[in-house]
C-alpha cells in the first residue's frame, strides 16, 4: 500500500515579507522627500546615503529599517540644531548674495552699522539710523556711499524684486518736514531708492516702498539700545516664494498708429 505524503500546511505568514519590503521602501520615499525639501545640501546627501546603505542590505529587513529609522532620527536632530536659515525653503537663490555680502560687509557689520540675515520673506540687509541717517531726517550720508555700492553689486546680480522697508523707534516725532513716524519711515526707504536707482542704477521698476514707522520693533523701545536697533532700513530681497505674492509689474502701453495716417518717407 503506497504511503500517502504529509500535507504541508499553507503559510499564512508570507504575505508578511512583502509588507516589510513595502513598508521599507514607503519609508525611505518620506524619509528622502524631508530631505529634499531642504536647503542644506549636505544633509540631503547624508540622508540619501543612509537609505542606499539602509536598502542594500535588505537581505533581513528588520535591521534595514532600524537604520533607516536611526538615520532619520539623527537627521532630524540636525536639522532642528542648525541655524533656521539653513533650513529655509526657496531660499536656495539667495545663500551666494548671502556669503557675498557677509564677507564684503564684514567690517560694518562686525561694527553693529548693518545686518544681514536670511529670513522667510527673502535676504534682509538691515542699515541702522545711527550710521546712515542724521537724527529725525531722510539724508542719506555721503560717507556710507561705499557700502550701498556692495549692496547694489549683490542686487544687479539678481533678478529678484526688492522691497525697501522704513522703520522708527516709538518716540513720536512732528515737525514742519515729517508730521509722524509714518511720514519718517517712508522718506528714509525713498531716499535709499533714490540713491539705488540714480547713483548705482537699479531699475527703478525692481524697487518698491514700505513705511512701517514703529510698527514693526525688533528690540525692545523701553532702552536706548533697544530704539536705536529699531530704527533703521531694510533692504529685502525678496525670495521666489515671496515674489509670488508681490503686484505683477506693468507692462508699458504700445504706441497705436491712428487710422489713416501714414508715417512720411524721407
Amino acid at each position: 500500500m503506497r504511503r500517502r505524503r504529509p500535507v504541508t500546511p499553507d503559510n499564512h505568514d508570507r504575505w508578511l515579507v512583502s509588507y516589510a519590503d513595502f513598508i521599507t521602501l514607503m519609508f525611505a520615499f518620506f524619509v528622502v522627500m524631508f530631505a529634499a525639501s531642504q536647503a542644506d545640501k549636505t544633509k540631503v546627501r547624508k540622508v540619501s546615503e543612509a537609505v542606499s546603505r539602509a536598502l542594500e542590505e535588505g537581505a533581513g529587513h528588520r535591521p534595514a529599517r532600524e537604520r533607516l529609522d536611526v538615520d532619520f532620527r539623527n537627521l532630524k536632530a540636525d536639522l532642528q540644531a542648525a541655524p533656521p536659515a539653513a533650513i529655509l525653503p526657496q531660499a536656495a537663490d539667495l545663500l551666494p548674495s548671502l556669503e557675498y555680502l557677509q564677507k564684503a560687509l564684514q567690517h560694518q557689520i562686525e561694527g553693529g552699522e548693518m545686518r544681514v540675515a536670511l529670513e522667510g520673506r527673502g535676504l534682509v540687509i538691515t542699515l541702522q539710523q545711527a550710521t546712515f541717517f542724521p537724527s529725525g531726517e531722510d539724508t542719506i550720508d555721503p560717507q556710507t556711499f561705499p557700502s550701498f555700492e556692495k549692496v547694489a553689486m549683490a542686487i544687479s546680480q539678481l533678478p529678484n524684486p526688492v522691497r525697501l522697508e522704513g522703520h522708527t523707534d516709538s518716540n513720536p516725532i512732528h515737525t514742519a518736514r515729517f508730521r509722524s513716524n509714518w511720514d519718517l519711515s517712508a522718506a528714509r526707504a525713498i531716499a535709499v531708492l533714490d540713491l539705488l536707482s540714480a547713483r548705482f542704477h537699479i531699475p527703478r521698476e525692481r524697487l518698491a516702498v514700505a513705511g512701517y514707522a514703529e510698527t514693526a520693533p525688533v528690540a525692545d523701545n523701553a532702552s536706548a539700545e533697544g530704539r536705536g536697533r529699531n530704527r533703521r532700513v531694510d533692504i529685502v530681497i525678496l525670495n521666489r516664494q515671496q515674489t509670488l505674492t508681490e503686484p505683477a509689474p506693468a507692462t508699458p502701453p504700445r504706441s497705436v498708429q491712428p487710422p489713416g495716417v501714414a508715417h512720411a518717407r524721407m
